[in-house]
């Protein structure tokens, strides 16, 4: 493989030895935050989800925070390929009614993409929720203290507070901001959240689509959804700030495995957490995780060398039309990433895994 690595877990690459990689075998799909580089994995998701993992028999808790878990919860909907096709289309040719040269505004860009939110999941939430095997968990940070309200200064204030506290300890995030899962009430998230300040609350057809939403909220590019229903009162934020790439128990799950579609190798707990190197590492909660991730060398041959990313719009300023094909030129040879899982786990042959850094 030349796109695709895989890595695992110790007790998840003694597995892929002995036999391989078996739909049977999942039983969490982690999907990170990280805005359009999710946008590589859409072949991917395409694939799992549509084809691969839809006539296994067990159940499967997906947990998702920001673009994951609208990721997530289009794959629970029937026409699961579509939706995420769909998804990647929306995502590509979103558009603002911003002046030229400047940006838009964070209430502009949560208003398009409240109402772009509703009509692809909010109306379908029902449908969503109802899927007999898979089960949706999503991810979000509710603010405490000075971010329990979004304002003009206490938001800045809040997050400076924030940013200091997490740079002395991770769980001393827990004093400005808080997780806050909702779950499909059928079943509870089957990991433990005793790492961080935590909250759970059901995810309904009426809070679907307001959840997803406060769980792709990133600070100061959109606004915060302040009081969603069915949760504590309060602003909530992306669910990437307290779990930028959900870096959770999972060897408490006991059998089976997890997979997790990613667009690197290592899983940061926060996105707070980037500037430190050491909380990147592996650690026993990954035991049983199979991360897929693009390899190095296929990033380089992408549109700019990289991955879709936030930078672009910066980048490409006004000139739109240039960001669109840079990213579907990126979503176009991301179908090797499918492409080559697909013959890895053909024949149930045996899987030599990267160990996770």
């Amino acid at each position: 493989m030349t796109a695709l690595h895989i890595y695992a877990g110790p007790r998840a690459q003694a597995l892929l030895r002995d036999r391989g990689l078996r739909a049977a075998d999942v039983r969490v799909i982690p999907a990170a935050a990280g805005g359009p580089k999710g946008l590589a994995l859409n072949p991917l998701d395409r694939f799992l989800f549509g084809h691969w993992l839809r006539d296994a028999p067990q159940r499967i808790h997906l947990l998702g925070a920001s673009i994951g878990a609208w990721r997530l919860a289009c794959a629970c909907l029937p026409d699961a390929d579509r939706a995420l096709a769909q998804l990647a289309e929306d995502y590509i040719t979103q558009h603002y009614d911003q002046a030229p040269g400047s940006a838009p505004t964070p209430a502009q860009v949560s208003a398009t993409f409240g109402r772009k939110l509703d009509e692809r999941l909010g109306r379908r939430a029902a449908e969503v929720l109802a899927h007999p095997r898979w089960r949706l968990h999503v991810f979000t940070s509710r603010g405490r203290h000075l971010l329990r309200r979004e304002g003009r200064w206490r938001t800045p204030l809040g997050y400076l507070g924030a940013f200091l506290s997490n740079a002395a300890r991770r769980r001393a995030l827990g004093l400005w901001l808080e997780r806050v899962v909702f779950s499909d009430g059928r079943d509870p998230l089957p990991v433990p959240l005793a790492d961080f300040r935590s909250h759970t609350a059901t995810l309904t057809p009426q809070n679907l689509a307001p959840a997803i939403l406060a769980s792709c909220s990133i600070p100061f590019w959109l606004n915060a959804v302040h009081d969603v229903p069915g949760g504590p009162r309060g602003a909530y934020w992306d669910g990437g700030i307290t779990d930028y790439h959900l870096h959770l128990d999972y060897a408490a799950l006991g059998e089976g495995l997890v997979l997790y579609p990613h667009f690197q190798s290592r899983i940061v707990p926060g996105w707070l957490d980037k500037p430190w190197p050491r909380r990147h590492r592996a650690s026993p909660a990954l035991d049983n995780v199979v991360v897929l991730a693009p390899s190095p060398a296929w990033l380089r041959t992408l549109p700019g060398g990289k991955l879709p990313d936030r930078s672009d719009f910066k980048a490409y300023g006004d000139d739109h039309d240039a960001r669109r094909r840079a990213w579907r030129g990126a979503l176009a040879e991301s179908q090797r990433l499918a492409d080559e899982f697909a013959q890895a786990v053909q024949g149930g042959r045996s899987i030599q895994a990267l160990p996770l850094p």
